[in-house]
Formats: structure tokens, C-alpha cells, sequence
């Protein structure tokens, strides 16, 4: 863990933004590749994809049905159901994921972007999901299973794959959280230099300060974060959920109305931020078998609404300056 800070800490620290998002290419193609080698790899020692769907519903018959097979009540299929749809509403407010729009070099980049971003989900999220699944055929078939099921990729990956290529798949592993790390390093330097302290001080820093501070603030961030993780209370997968619910339903609206909604107001955004977060960690206490993204983001686009009506105030030049911007994007596009 130590290791990967510093590896991150380092070219974070050195390359900005540019190397983060240079590195970002290297370690998803890793993932993805690993997520599709692994899996293809067990089915042919388990004797293919046949023998694998049988093994699997011999395990358990609700493995391969998205209600359960019987094994769960219709209401609990349903809150899994909402609860595995309801993390796509994470991604508007994910700010390591948004920060990426400014590699954008012009507008008409969005498309090819968006191909290339739907298409590397598509893939690696099924190789993921596949993987879990071949596993429990893999491990039921031959034995072993690992107590920790985080590690069913790693370890099918020892045992299947020759040594180097075992290697390269852990590497893809470290190359997923080296890859969030840099970029919520960049995310909180420039939320720290940029958005707070270049807002409130008087006369405006140079930039060569700025890169400083940017740096100084990458670096504290970092340490903190290597400091919370030396002893982890919960799974990777559990940490993971809980953060994503606290972004997408703190920032998500926001990013949301702000796109389509001309009345968003600054309270109105204040309020739906706060709402968004309280109500993640109050759902995830209550353990109502629902993800708490859905319901916080629900509550935090109608805060966002309801204060906004009441505290918006009409003003012309914001209008026209709005429209003028608007149609100037659209005319790019």
C-alpha cells in the first residue's frame, strides 16, 4: 500500500493532471484485458461455457437469475434490483470521472470520447461480473476457494496463467486504484488551491504558487489517505459503494440541473449537497436492504428543486449571458 502511494504520490506530483490521464490509458487498457483473459482462461479449464452454467446453478439455482430463482422474496429482488440500477446515477457526480471532460481538446471529441467510454464499461464491468461468476464454478469444480471471495480473480489468475501473465493481472489490479487515487488527488489540490483558497485571497496568488499550493495539497491529501487505509474496516467492494453514494448524491443533481435547469440557485445547490450527504449516512445506518444512493439522490434533486423555487431571483444579464453560451456550444458541436 505504502508503495503504490508513493508510486501514485510521485507522478501525480510531477505530471499534473496530463500524467494522470496518460497513465489512466495504460492502466485501463491493464484492466480490461485482465478482466477478459481471466475469465476466458477458466471456462476452457473448467471444460466450457456449458459445463461452467451448470456448475454455477448447481451451486446455487438463483446464481444465474436476477430474482432470486425462488430464493428470494419479490420484494428483496427488487430492492437488489433498484440497488444494482441505482449506481448508475453515481456517475454525474463522481468529480474523478467528470475532471476527465477537461482532456477534452474540442467539442466534437465528446463523441468519440463517449464510444470509447461506453464501450470500455461495457467490457470491463462484463469481465468483471463474469469473473465472480466463472469463479464460483472454477472453485466448486476443483477446490480451494479463497476465504476473501475480493481475490477470486487473483488467485485464478495464479493458478491458470504462467507466472509473468499472473503478474501483469495483479499490476492491472493495482493499476484500478492507482487509477482513482490520482485522479481524487487532482480532484481535492484543485478544490483546495483553486476553488477555496484562490477564491478568498487578496491580491490573486501567481500561478507559480498555485502550482505549489496544487502540489502541497496533493501531497497532505495523499498521506491522509495512505494513513486511513493502513488499517481498512470494511471490504473493498464495501468502501467503494459507500463513497460512490456519498459523490453521486452530494454532486449528481447539482451537476445534473446545472447542465439543464437555468433556476438552480446557490442555495438551492448548498442545500442539496448537504441533503444528499446526510441521507447516505443515515440510510446506510438504518440497513434497509436499498442502496442508499437512490434514496439520498432522490431527496437531494428535490431539495435542490423545492429551495431553488423559493430563493430564485430573476436576472437579466445572467439570462443572456446563459442563452449567448449556450447556443455558442451548440453551434461548436
Amino acid at each position: 500500500m505504502l508503495l503504490v502511494t508513493a508510486v501514485t504520490l510521485a507522478y501525480t506530483l510531477f505530471g499534473g493532471f496530463l500524467g494522470a490521464s496518460l497513465t489512466d490509458v495504460v492502466q485501463g487498457l491493464m484492466m480490461v484485458v485482465a478482466l477478459v483473459v481471466v475469465p476466458a482462461v477458466a471456462i476452457l479449464a473448467i471444460g466450457g461455457w456449458t459445463e461452467t452454467a451448470g456448475l454455477v446453478t448447481e451451486v446455487g439455482a438463483g446464481n444465474l437469475s436476477l430474482t432470486g430463482a425462488g430464493h428470494m422474496s419479490p420484494g428483496a429482488a427488487i430492492l437488489v434490483i433498484l440497488s444494482g440500477l441505482a449506481w448508475g446515477l453515481g456517475y454525474f457526480g463522481q468529480p474523478h470521472i467528470i475532471v476527465r471532460f477537461m482532456a477534452l481538446r474540442t467539442p466534437q471529441e465528446a463523441r468519440s470520447a463517449r464510444i470509447i467510454g461506453t464501450s470500455w464499461q461495457f467490457v470491463s464491468l462484463s469481465g468483471a461480473v463474469a469473473s465472480g461468476l466463472i469463479g464460483i464454478a472454477y472453485f466448486s469444480k476443483f477446490g480451494n476457494a479463497p476465504r476473501d471471495a475480493e481475490t477470486v480473480v487473483l488467485l485464478m489468475s495464479q493458478v491458470l496463467l504462467h507466472p509473468l501473465v499472473a503478474g501483469f493481472v495483479l499490476a492491472a489490479v493495482l493499476a484500478a486504484i492507482m487509477s482513482t487515487l490520482s485522479s481524487q488527488l487532482i480532484v481535492c489540490s484543485s478544490a483546495l488551491v483553486e476553488d477555496m483558497y484562490r477564491a478568498i485571497s487578496r491580491p490573486v496568488p501567481s500561478q507559480r504558487v498555485l502550482i505549489v499550493l496544487g502540489r502541497a495539497g496533493v501531497l497532505v491529501v495523499a498521506i491522509i489517505a495512505a494513513m486511513l487505509a493502513v488499517s481498512p474496516n470494511d471490504t473493498i467492494l464495501g468502501l467503494v459503494a459507500f463513497a460512490w453514494a456519498g459523490f453521486g448524491a452530494a454532486f449528481g443533481p447539482i451537476v445534473l440541473l446545472s447542465l439543464y435547469w437555468r433556476k438552480l440557485t446557490n442555495f438551492g445547490a448548498l442545500a442539496g449537497m448537504v441533503v444528499g450527504s446526510v441521507t447516505v449516512f443515515v440510510w446506510k445506518a438504518m440497513d434497509t436492504g436499498l442502496y442508499e444512493l437512490l434514496p439520498a439522490f432522490v431527496l437531494a434533486m428535490a431539495t435542490c428543486v423545492v429551495v431553488s423555487r423559493l430563493t430564485y431571483r430573476h436576472n437579466e444579464e445572467i439570462e443572456r449571458e446563459f442563452t449567448q453560451a449556450s447556443q455558442a456550444a451548440l453551434g461548436k458541436i
